[in-house]
């Protein structure tokens, strides 16, 4: 009796499973500590920018003893832009995403803001009232836009690809089985035994006594 014919099943790829920490890189230390640093020193500078508001609304109104709250606050603020400074440099050497360097907008932001409050002191002193509270809207503004951009979420660094040369070298392409000299199903290349519409001849031991149906 004739064996059935035998025919190969071509193997599918082999795909490498997705690494479970690929997804959400842990951030380190040296990038997370000059971040919580700067929002913080950007959320206690935005308060005292508008606690000096309700001090001179209430200075304006009378209240004559708030000009030396103003002025105390005025220079607790200058002192923290100033504590705020070396904070925004490490966050442009190394809060980036990945170890890369971090944004500059916070350097450049603390030093106007400092500068900022520096002539607002002056101004204060020197009695220039228009150009004072001109300069204190601003001001203020600037520290208001200053906590948004700190509690701003950092973007994160997109995972790199993970690939494992052994799973892809040992893996056959998709009907790779089939080309070559008549070895696949229905290959028409016309070389071999098989020929257009016939099925691969078996190679091995009993090779010869298996007859392929045409």
């Amino acid at each position: 009796m004739s064996s059935p014919p035998v025919a190969r099943t071509p193997r599918l790829p082999l795909l490498a499973p997705a690494s479970p920490s690929a997804a959400a890189p842990a951030v380190p230390p040296g990038v997370r500590v000059p971040r919580l640093l700067l929002r913080a020193t950007a959320t206690a500078s935005a308060v005292l920018g508008l606690a000096q508001t309700v001090l001179a609304g209430s200075f304006l109104n009378g209240h004559y003893e708030a000009l030396r709250a103003h002025e105390l606050t005025a220079m607790a603020l200058g002192g923290l832009l100033l504590a705020q400074l070396p904070v925004a440099a490490l966050v442009r050497r190394g809060g980036g995403a990945g170890g890369a360097r971090g944004p500059w907008w916070p350097l450049g932001a603390t030093a106007l803001l400092l500068a900022a409050a520096g002539a607002q002191m002056g101004t204060g002193y020197e009695r220039a009232v228009g150009v004072h509270v001109t300069l204190g809207v601003l001001l203020v503004s600037g520290l208001l836009f200053g906590l948004v951009g700190a509690w701003r979420p950092a973007p994160a660094s997109a995972p790199a690809p993970s690939s494992t040369p052994d799973a892809e070298s040992s893996a056959d392409p998709v009907g790779e089985s089939g080309s070559g000299s008549g070895s696949g199903i229905g290959s028409g290349s016309g070389s071999g035994d098989g020929g257009p519409g016939r099925l691969p001849r078996p190679t091995g031991a009993g090779a010869d006594a298996v007859e392929v149906a045409p």
